[in-house]
């Protein structure tokens, strides 16, 4: 007799949970989300790394961090930062 797969009609979000995951896959997944939002606004802009940075008032390296989507300690001064280089804002709301 095949055993019945416990996961099956449940949620990946269920799945997760049940990992222990959950909360760092959403964090991944925001942070590549922010990540992508700022390369889009800076190739609209036509803003490169350089200009980017320097609008930032801050280093290239650290503007690799944001935009990286694997590194997932960015602070929310630098995401602010990096809106306003851009001309946009940072809306950050519980739900």
């Amino acid at each position: 007799m095949r055993k019945k797969n416990p996961h099956i009609g449940s949620s990946l979000d269920d799945f997760l949970k049940e990992e222990g995951i959950l909360e760092e896959t959403r964090a991944a997944a925001l942070k590549e989300v922010l990540a992508w939002q700022v390369q889009k606004a800076m190739k609209k802009k036509k803003i490169n790394k350089v200009e980017m940075a320097r609008r930032m008032k801050t280093s290239r390296a650290a503007l690799d961090r944001l935009l990286d989507p694997g590194y997932a300690s960015v602070t929310l001064q630098t995401l602010c930062k990096a809106a306003r280089a851009v001309g946009r804002d940072l809306r950050i709301e519980l739900v």
